[in-house]
């Protein structure tokens, strides 16, 4: 092997070749260093040359590979042990490439003990092989293979026998018999052709258990990517359920997780699955179980952000469902995930240009309200998914928006304390887009709320109320009148700025702010130590500068109203904290 570093004046080459040879099941390496003039034509010119880097970690990867390749598994493991020491944040690919080395040592290690069975003479042994001879005899009737696959499926009771039926071209005598494939393509015209489909899933279902090599070979297939996704969306309800049941088996396991996700159709799963909404018993729970299991692993959420144009479609179509015929629980479940989706940017953005997603979320809104206690569960999750896509602006429309909050609105007389939550946090994303919002809340007496909400505590509350009463506040007198009025001597307000949640001091003193622009508002504070208080955090290393910026302007309409606060601010150097808080003004 060697390494080429050219000196541009002279053309001058040193050369470090690197000797590589095999043997006694290790490569070794020698250095043979060289300088002087040669020819330069470039690392490809130089003929029958290797180039290699003992830190090339693609090539530790080609050598585990062939180490996995010659079963060498604990040399093909210390290759992808090697990559990781190189570069550690590769670790998630080197876990992946010692899963693959656990598994076919697994799988190994089961084909040679099933040999021996087999060998042996063992009666259930040679049974599954003779089943599988005869099952691959051409042109039979339906019903013929059914019976087979029926008596083979019993025979799948150990890892020996499914280990067999894998040696011994099972998947192929099964896959690639014409009679059964047509039986696939026809399922639901015949109720014998129905069930040579539904004996088929039962099989792989059995040979699967608990042997995730069969796993890995079953979904490898070619012709099982769109199969399974259409099997799990027949018109018949024992076939779904019996597809279901397989897939459901594949998801116990990272591994066959990955198979699923890498392998499968998922536009066509996704659909089928949302489909099992419209079932009434746990079937409906066990399809959004597997969903749950799937939006889980990081794959699938980049395939979801990738593929997210073709798959919005199904989740709108998820929430123009009727929720009076639809699996209330299994349909919480589905608002959950698409909310846990809505949480990433990408999502967000193309969920909340949609219009049609936008209209559907109004529609299910609307729908639940119809009767709350019964939908509380649906309209708790999908609050969740639309607090999500109001952190978008713009809106999908100025009119959009509008509507979420007068439901919203509408919601805060809930006696459901989740509800008031989501309802709030809504609210306090949508307000700062259109003074008609601010003036709506206003005439739904969304102050006199807000108070209340921060009377009770909860962080989580508090800090959508606070936002509520600064944006509110900010834009109507008649807002900061009724806070004055409510809040007698900003006993709450006041107690919101020890908060440690910066974000919830930064509105709370924002407020206060605006309310100094009430008449003798300021004066009730004289007996506070309410300058000592916005002073500090004036000067304070918040990380939200808003929390100084808002805090100095508060001071400085405080001083303004009532003179008392200016002279006591002098006596405790308070002007050269303001001056300081200058620099977050500039950079605002």
């Amino acid at each position: 092997m060697f390494l080429v570093r050219e000196d541009k004046a002279v053309k001058r080459v040193s050369i470090r070749i690197r000797i590589i040879s095999w043997q006694n099941s290790s490569f070794t390496i020698k250095d043979i260093s060289s300088e002087g003039r040669i020819p330069f034509k470039g690392i490809w010119g130089l003929p029958e040359r290797v180039l290699c880097d003992e830190k090339c970690t693609k090539a530790y990867f080609h050598m585990g590979k062939a180490h996995l390749a010659l079963k060498n598994y604990s040399v093909s493991r210390e290759c992808y042990q090697k990559i990781l020491e190189i570069n550690p944040q590769l670790q998630t690919q080197v876990k992946e490439y010692l899963n693959q080395v656990d598994l076919r040592e697994k799988a190994d290690i089961q084909e040679k003990e099933a040999q021996e069975s087999l060998d042996s003479g063992k009666n259930s042994a040679v049974t599954t092989k003779n089943l599988l001879e005869t099952l691959s005899k051409p042109d039979q009737i339906p019903l013929f293979y059914a019976g087979g696959i029926e008596i083979l499926t019993e025979m799948m009771k150990d890892c020996t026998e499914r280990t067999l039926f894998r040696t011994n071209n099972g998947f192929s005598i099964i896959n690639e018999n014409e009679v059964i494939r047509r039986c696939f393509s026809t399922a639901g015209k015949d109720a014998v052709e129905e069930t040579v489909c539904l004996s088929v899933l039962r099989l792989w279902q059995a040979v699967c258990s608990e042997n995730e090599e069969n796993q890995r070979l079953l979904v490898l297939r070619p012709d099982t990517g769109p199969l399974l996704p259409s099997l799990l969306a027949s018109r018949v309800p024992a076939i779904r359920q019996q597809s279901l049941a397989l897939l459901l088996q594949l998801a116990q396991t990272e591994n066959g997780r990955n198979l699923i996700i890498g392998h499968l159709d998922l536009i066509r799963l996704l659909e089928a699955l949302v489909s099992f909404l419209d079932f009434s018993d746990k079937k409906a729970n066990s399809a959004m179980g597997l969903l749950t299991d799937l939006a889980l692993q990081e794959r699938f959420q980049v395939w979801f952000q990738t593929s997210l144009p073709d798959v919005l479609p199904v989740l709108t179509g998820v929430l123009k469902r009727d929720p009076k015929v639809t699996n209330i629980s299994a349909l919480c479940q589905c608002l959950a995930i698409m909310g846990n989706f809505s949480a990433e940017a990408t999502a967000q953005r193309q969920m909340a240009a949609s219009e049609d997603f936008g209209a559907a979320c109004l529609g299910l809104m609307a729908k639940c309200e119809e009767d709350a206690d019964l939908f509380r569960d649906v309209m708790y999750a999908l609050l969740g998914l639309v607090m999500n896509l109001c952190l978008q602006s713009p809106f999908v429309s100025e009119v959009w928006a509008l509507e979420v909050s007068k439901k919203c609105l509408s919601l805060l007389n809930s006696q459901d304390g989740g509800i008031l939550t989501r309802a709030a946090g809504v609210l306090s994303r949508t307000l700062s887009s259109s003074l008609k919002i601010v003036e709506e809340a206003l005439r739904a007496g969304v102050v006199k709320k807000m108070i209340k909400f921060l009377k009770a505590g909860g962080q989580t509350a508090s800090r959508y109320a606070v936002k509520i009463l600064a944006i509110c506040t900010n834009s109507y007198q008649e807002a900061r009148e009724e806070v004055v009025r409510l809040d007698k001597k900003f006993g709450v307000l006041m107690q919101l700025l020890d908060s440690e949640d910066e974000i919830l001091v930064g509105n709370a003193t924002l407020c206060l702010g605006n309310c100094m622009e009430v008449p003798r508002a300021a004066s009730s504070l004289l007996s506070t130590d309410i300058v000592p208080v916005l002073l500090k955090l004036a000067g304070s290393e918040a990380q939200q500068t808003a929390v100084q910026l808002n805090a100095g302007i508060a001071l400085g309409k405080l001083c303004t109203a009532e003179p008392r606060f200016a002279a006591l601010l002098r006596e405790l150097h308070g002007m050269e904290i303001l001056n300081s808080t200058m620099k977050y003004v500039e950079s605002s």
